[in-house]
């Protein structure tokens, strides 16, 4: 019986590491390879190597488009973080028959493809839309509101397609809470605000942390949501590098760019590493 249990085992931990070898490693070294590589209009790329296209990345236009990213993913993020702590809040606290029925509602989304449901949103955010019709019908606005093509259009679909991502780590953080720390606060004469700061925010940070990262790294790549909410003039990295790759046909600075963000990535999976660490070191001193 041990036998068989450690043959399924290395069968697989072997299958796991084929997996991230041949769809994340190989893909990953080819896309960093191609970025040193020059451009060539007929094979997309060719030789020789050259730091070219990462000299472009700090070009001020690009540099732009980055920064424009990391505004609107981060505004996202935050959007995300105020709707879903108290959500996600509200399923742990609930009777446990109603929780699966809301985490059942939470992932539901996922069951439609994004894209399909980025139209579903165009529509309803239309000149002619849902939501200017119900708002001319109550009376609260005199004629439409052109929300489309906007970066507030852009926000919205991103909070849209990635708020499950934030409350799903928030529930698993806030569901593991000590209940006898918060009894312990509220002995000490700490009120339900000072409870909330000092005992839960701290306690559900990783959660928080989680939450954010899983929210503001798939907003910068998601190119749909910019080209059907925000239309030409609204641009998010993952933009640049469709455009690089299908338009451009410029693999080299296409691949640069996806090389950054991929780093940008790396970093930010760090602070989070650390910052984990240092909050369970605070939590164990305490």
């Amino acid at each position: 019986m041990k036998m068989t249990t450690r043959k399924f085992q290395n069968i697989t931990v072997a299958v796991i590491f084929a997996w991230l070898i041949f769809f994340v490693l190989i893909p990953n070294l080819l896309v960093l390879t191609v970025s040193f590589l020059s451009k060539d209009s007929s094979n997309f790329y060719a030789l020789p190597f050259t730091f070219e296209s990462y000299t472009r990345l700090f070009e001020p236009l690009y540099a732009q488009v980055v920064w424009n990213s990391l505004y609107m993913s981060s505004i996202a993020t935050v959007i995300c973080l105020i709707i879903g702590y108290p959500f996600a809040f509200m399923i742990a606290k609930i009777e446990p028959k109603y929780r699966a029925i809301l985490l059942f509602l939470v992932v539901l989304p996922f069951w439609t493809n994004s894209l399909i449901r980025i139209y579903g949103m165009k529509i309803f955010l239309g000149v002619k839309g849902i939501l200017n019709e119900a708002l001319l019908g109550l009376g609260f606005i005199s004629e439409p509101i052109r929300i489309l093509n906007t970066e507030a259009a852009v926000i919205i679909g991103l909070v849209y397609l990635l708020l499950p991502f934030m409350i799903l780590p928030l529930y698993s953080a806030i569901e593991k809470l000590d209940h006898r720390l918060l009894e312990a606060a509220k002995d000490l004469g700490a009120n339900a605000f000072q409870r909330f700061i000092k005992v839960i925010i701290p306690l559900t940070m990783p959660g928080i942390i989680s939450g954010c990262l899983l929210v503001l790294l798939p907003a910068m790549g998601m190119f749909y949501v910019a080209d059907l909410l925000g239309g030409a003039k609204v641009l998010l990295v993952g933009n640049v590098i469709k455009s690089e790759f299908l338009i451009s046909r410029n693999w080299p600075f296409g691949s640069a760019i996806s090389i950054g963000l991929t780093i940008l990535m790396a970093v930010l999976i760090f602070v989070y590493y650390k910052a984990n660490k240092l909050l369970n070191k605070k939590v164990e001193l305490e």
